[in-house]
């Protein structure tokens, strides 16, 4: 497997500006998923590293070598699209075997079937070797196309959110499938998705992307604890985070200049504080320049007819 490095890589669709200014490292062996809405600049991404696209400013690099200006062949990398664009005409076999056939990379028909026979047990569709693809179902469909990449053994595995035509059962089953697989051969995996369960389950790192820019990297738990901006925070959560102004709670206990408090529903505890009466625990997150600090602030609580009590600790 490889690392792959994209510097300062930008790209342009006439005045729109799909890729700005984006840096990213993925370590050999890593599985690094973008996280964003359409129109973020995920897909675009891939393309540039794949060379299906060309940067109008900065470098791709993998296994540390710049490959900005060669062509997609030269890149060994392998490309998983949303749609399964497999073969109708063709068996699985066949049609995992394709890639293996081609001029660029003719492979004796020995090595061939072995390298199917291993995937396919991989994949868990060895049964299926002899069916048309046609006859397969959603779930087999998307393996087929996933084995399709696998099969070739790449530097580098693209994939742009390929389990989004699924259904919710098939989606959770493929996610643990892919990351089981990843594990078990240590591939490089860059994959795209809108699904914030995905990119939570599967990812060693998460770069969340908007507008074109790559606005925070790193680990699940650092986005979900420690998101940077409100965008970030509003992005991963079920329920979404409650985004409270920072005035309604008063006190001195936020950090100076703060304008947001950001509440997840599991910060919240409601229990007895010496009378009766809520009594609320709100742990918040505030600027990564700030020192972590507690302390204890008391506000009155929101349609309580007995007025003031026992508030909030809050904490980060």
């Amino acid at each position: 497997m490889a690392e792959v490095a994209l510097a300062d890589v930008s790209k342009k669709y006439g005045t729109v500006e799909a890729v700005r200014g984006l840096s990213l490292s993925i370590a050999d062996g890593e599985l690094v998923v973008l996280l964003g809405p359409t129109g973020a600049g995920k897909t675009t991404t891939l393309r540039l590293i794949a060379g299906l696209e060309r940067p109008d400013r900065g470098d791709v690099a993998i296994q540390g070598r710049v490959v900005t200006n060669e062509v997609p062949a030269e890149r060994d990398v392998a490309f998983v699209f949303q749609q399964y664009s497999l073969y109708p005409h063709l068996t699985v076999y066949d049609n995992l075997a394709f890639p293996l056939r081609s001029p660029a990379r003719r492979m004796d028909e020995k090595t061939i079937r072995r390298r199917v026979q291993q995937v396919s047990e991989l994949l868990h569709i060895e049964q299926k070797l002899d069916n048309r693809a046609t006859a397969l179902s959603g779930g087999e469909m998307q393996r087929v196309a996933i084995g399709r990449a696998l099969v070739r053994e790449p530097a580098v595995y693209l994939m742009d959110e390929p389990l989004s035509s699924l259904d919710a059962k098939l989606r959770a089953e493929l996610r643990l499938e892919l990351k089981r697989i990843q594990r078990e051969l240590g591939t490089t995996i860059l994959y795209v998705t809108h699904d914030q369960i995905e990119a939570m389950t599967m990812a060693d790192r998460i770069g969340v992307m908007n507008e074109g820019a790559l606005i925070q990297q790193g680990t699940p738990r650092e986005i979900y604890e420690r998101p940077n901006s409100a965008y970030v925070a509003s992005r991963l959560g079920t329920p979404v985070i409650n985004l409270i102004p920072a005035e309604l709670l008063g006190g001195d206990a936020m950090p100076p200049n703060a304008r947001t408090v950001g509440l997840r529903t599991e910060h919240i505890r409601i229990s007895s504080a010496g009378r009766p009466g809520p009594r609320a625990r709100v742990h918040w997150g505030a600027s990564r320049r700030s020192e972590p600090r507690s302390s204890q602030t008391r506000y009155p609580f929101a349609g309580d007819p007995r007025g003031p009590c026992p508030a909030a600790q809050v904490g980060r």
